[in-house]
């Protein structure tokens, strides 16, 4: 599909062509910042939230912080309307329409803060948490920071421009970090991660708009406006169902089991995000822009979507086998004997992460290919579905079984909808299989490994590092023959 056009693309500069060497080489510097970026800023969090959960909040703390932590999620995928994105995907100079991008993103983002902020009492009592609501009403500040925000980071996407993402990032994460420690250790309870969520939202704020200067001004233009609405509220809408995708399932748990099993399950699902958040968002901050400066070129996306897809699942299968096959351990070495019940999840809730990979990456390529219209009935179709199956589970089997429900629709249903989503988009099924072959069998024996070592030796410290050792060489024995597709070798035409 051609690029989006704004009112002004008869003045658009010309861009780098798909196959240009300029793009390939600004699209590899930009995922090595990412990933670096991500990585670090990763480990900081785990190693902050293993401090707070073994020696300053307990489960109940962590599922007050879940249910604030999701509504902001949900408000943020809406937050600007989904016009914040025309900085990234529209052709010529973003200056020209960033002023009534700016002007939009912000008004949508207070009125929003607007409606939390009056409706946070009785949000906190449907989920059964009626502590939430002043969590809610300060960790939700940062709807208006982000609203301001996504003008200047956008367009440092659109530049791919990693390296200064990663100085903002860092500036965010040293900040946020710092109050939520200093407030939990005071005793602050859920409240520390609101505060700190606000300190780390308005370094970031500060941070872009140094890295982007004459990004944040404000204006108006009708036409720009209703073009940017046409353009923003599919995508917004899509966004939206794709974060209740993700988070419907603290609601149902906190609604049914009460704030202490989301606490647990909480923790599991934050657990099994690691190879999500590490991997996953690391390539979503390139990916768009990369998918859409290849989006005139059908061939051209479905190739570079092959690649992009083979190195994700190459890097994350390891570790949701690891973490999934060695959950107990893994969970009372790094958090302690009170977490262990969050293991019971853990190894369903991996597999919902490896699932989730593949799925966010073909959102942002559907996104780039113009077809909005997809994504939402994909989108649709997920949230429809999984809402009884969660509370079904949640009534049978408690977390395990929310696990399990998010696994059999998203793995049942979810997957052949992408599937035929990308065949539309150019996309065949053989570009994906070429992509997964290989990681997935290195999958399975790296399982049959780790099962037969964990009988074997036992799950002590000592076991669970030999175990991972030996069955990680496994997997890249496994993968090795796929090593030439994944540094980039043209891969052969595809039916």
């Amino acid at each position: 599909m051609d690029s989006v056009r704004t009112p002004d693309s008869e003045t658009a500069e010309p861009s780098d062509t798909p196959a240009s060497p300029s793009l390939g080489r600004k699209v590899r510097s930009a995922a090595r910042w990412s990933l670096i970026n991500t990585v670090v800023m990763r480990l900081g969090n785990f190693a902050t939230g293993i401090l707070l959960a073994r020696f300053a909040l307990g489960p109940a703390e962590w599922g007050v912080y879940g249910i604030a932590q999701t509504v902001l999620l949900v408000l943020l995928s809406a937050n600007e309307l989904g016009v914040g994105l025309a900085i990234v995907r529209w052709d010529g100079d973003p200056r020209r329409f960033a002023p009534t991008v700016l002007t939009l993103g912000t008004a949508s983002s207070v009125l929003l803060y607007a409606a939390i902020f009056v409706s946070a009492p009785t949000v906190a009592g449907l989920l059964d948490s009626p502590g939430a609501s002043g969590v809610l009403r300060v960790m939700c500040l940062c709807l208006v920071l982000d609203g301001v925000a996504q003008v200047p980071a956008g367009f440092l996407t659109r530049e791919f421009a990693q390296g200064r993402r990663m100085v903002i990032d860092a500036l965010n994460f040293v900040l946020s970090t710092t109050v939520t420690l200093v407030l939990a250790f005071a005793g602050w309870g859920a409240m520390s991660f609101a505060w700190g969520a606000v300190a780390g939202n308005v370094a970031a704020l500060a941070g872009c708009a140094l890295a982007a200067p004459g990004m944040l001004r404000f204006g108006w233009d009708s036409q720009q406006a209703r073009a940017l609405l046409r353009f923003g509220l599919p995508l917004a809408g899509a966004s939206l169902l794709a974060l209740a995708v993700v988070n419907v399932d603290t609601m149902v748990v906190g609604s049914s089991l009460g704030s202490v099993a989301l606490g647990f399950y909480v923790l599991a699902f934050n657990m099994s995000g690691w190879p999500v958040r590490i991997i996953s968002e690391a390539a979503r901050r390139v990916s768009f822009a990369g998918f859409s400066r290849l989006a005139g070129s059908p061939e051209a996306l479905a190739q570079g979507f092959s690649r992009a897809l083979g190195v994700l699942v190459t890097g994350t299968v390891p570790l949701c086998v690891l973490l999934g096959g060695l959950a107990a351990p893994v969970v009372h070495l790094v958090y302690g004997s009170t977490w262990v019940p969050a293991a019971s999840a853990l190894p369903w809730l991996m597999a919902l992460g490896l699932v989730r990979i593949g799925c966010e990456l073909a959102y942002d390529c559907l996104v780039a290919a113009g077809q909005r219209r997809s994504l939402i009935l994909v989108q649709g179709l997920w949230v429809v579905a999984l809402v009884p199956v969660l509370i079904a589970g949640a009534r049978l089997g408690g977390i395990v079984g929310v696990s399990q429900g998010h696994v059999i629709v998203a793995a049942g249903l979810v997957v052949p909808a992408f599937l035929y989503a990308l065949g539309r988009a150019g996309i065949g099924l053989a570009h994906i299989v070429r992509a997964c072959t290989w990681p997935f069998l290195g999958g399975a024996v790296m399982t049959l490994v780790t099962l037969a070592a964990k009988r074997l030796l036992g799950d002590g410290t000592v076991a669970l590092f030999v175990i991972g050792a030996t069955a990680l060489a496994c997997y890249v024995v496994c993968v090795l023959p796929s090593r030439r597709f994944l540094l980039g070798a043209r891969i052969p035409e595809a039916a």
